[in-house]
């Protein structure tokens, strides 16, 4: 079965937010979290994947400024994964925000999301530096040119 991706500018609307909420929460326990914070973010774009009409993955980021975009989070659901989900999301949502005008794109990730930080690097990210902010879990900053 074919994936389909589609790019959401702002929130997609409840029944499809609930879904893409579930689905975090399975994978990162913080659902709540994401809801408060992502209410902040400016321009935010959700890239979704469907298989027979259920959510199984999903890009989230918003604008940092009119030059660059920070892909935040995403995920696969785990009975879906290995399957090149994680890329034609990405991929997905590269060509999205280069049309519209982004030159830059940022991630962060973990050391502890190793398949996360391989993709990244296989597919055009450069390390830039280490976010300290919590300095018993570092993030990893990458960048690539769009």
């Amino acid at each position: 079965m074919a994936l389909k991706c589609v790019n959401i500018a702002g929130f997609p609307d409840q029944q499809l937010l609930n879904q893409i909420l579930s689905l975090h929460e399975t994978i990162f326990k913080d659902s709540d979290t994401f809801k408060s914070t992502a209410k902040a973010k400016p321009k935010l774009l959700f890239t979704v994947g469907f298989k027979k009409g259920e959510v199984v993955g999903y890009k989230i980021g918003y604008e940092i400024n009119s030059d660059i975009f920070y892909s935040w989070l995403g995920g696969v659901d785990e009975n879906h994964r290995n399957q090149g989900i994680a890329t034609k999301l990405m991929k997905e949502q590269h060509l999205y925000i280069k049309d519209k005008g982004y030159k830059l794109v940022q991630t962060k990730t973990k050391n502890k999301w190793r398949n996360m930080l391989i993709m990244n690097i296989k597919y055009g990210f450069n390390v830039v530096g280490i976010d300290t902010d919590k300095p018993d879990d570092p993030k990893i900053i990458l960048e690539k040119a769009l």
